[in-house]
């Protein structure tokens, strides 16, 4: 089962590289290219990948930056997908795709099949089952994964995540129940399902709930880094178990920005991760 092999790649660094790859990160030795937009963004990311893939756990691949540069993005897209993949390494399509069960069934097969192929893909399940279960088929039969919107790392989670429900419960864990719920018939040999959960690093506390409730959950962590997660934050998560990868975007690929200009690029690249690595392991 495909979250098996993540539970493993994560036991040896649980670094996730996020690859929110914009034009305006990239250094002039790429920028400055007679290339055109995807071409140049495509060309970093390769490079990214080949400076951290033995620190990374996977990649994470955020489809709206690649979108907003139309068929030059999402070419640049899938080509980073499929490099990913051909060095070995786990990819999740960071796409929160969220719609009625016809809808989502298209989006199935475009992030599970053909040229935008990933092996996880985030999901936005606040429309409810609908609009999961037309993943099903692949985490059953293709050996895919999902993670599930849960407490998100921005500041407005908690207009609606922190609500309260009759029942007293607050609304981000209510979904967390039905995640696990959702998830039971696809608990692999590492004790955790194949439906995953997105939870912020920004939240410990919300965090810390869903662990103890849901030990069969496993978690992509955003938060760290730029948005202000450490490593000491961390290791109050992995105080029970070893549940989870935790992602940071800006804070590794952008770590050449104001330092240097050149190809040697990809070495304050690389430096930033081992620190996000050494920064978590210091406290495991």
């Amino acid at each position: 089962m495909i979250m098996d092999r993540l539970v493993r790649e994560a036991s040896e660094s649980p670094v996730c590289v996020g690859l929110d790859t914009k034009p305006e990160y990239l250094p002039a030795a790429i920028a400055k290219m007679d290339r055109d937009e995807g071409d140049k963004l495509f060309l970093f990311n390769k490079k990214v990948i080949d400076a951290t893939a033995d620190l990374a756990a996977c990649y994470k691949v955020q489809v709206a930056c690649y979108e907003a540069l139309g068929i030059e993005g999402m070419s640049a897209y899938a080509r980073t997908l499929a490099y990913a993949r051909e060095q070995g390494k786990l990819t999740i399509g960071d796409c929160k795709r969220g719609d009625i069960a016809s809808t989502a069934e298209q989006y199935a097969k475009g992030h599970f099949e053909g040229d935008f192929e990933v092996d996880f893909l985030t999901v936005n399940a606040y429309m409810g089952y609908d609009a999961v279960s037309p993943y099903l088929p692949y985490v059953k039969d293709h050996d895919k994964g999902l993670f599930i919107l849960t407490h998100t790392s921005n500041p407005s989670a908690k207009d609606l995540q922190e609500q309260k429900l009759e029942d007293g419960e607050q609304v981000f864990e209510k979904m967390a129940d039905l995640v696990d719920e959702w998830g039971k018939d696809y608990i692999g040999e590492e004790g955790y399902s194949a439906l995953g959960a997105v939870v912020g690093l920004t939240y410990p506390e919300a965090f810390a709930d869903i662990q103890s409730r849901h030990p069969h959950t496993f978690f992509l962590v955003p938060g760290y880094g730029a948005q202000g997660g450490t490593g000491k934050d961390i290791a109050d998560i992995f105080k029970r178990s070893r549940c989870a990868v935790i992602n940071s975007s800006r804070g590794i690929i952008c770590a050449h920005r104001g330092k240097t200009e050149g190809p040697d690029f990809v070495d304050y690249i690389r430096e930033s991760a081992q620190t996000m690595k050494t920064d978590i392991m210091q406290w495991l």
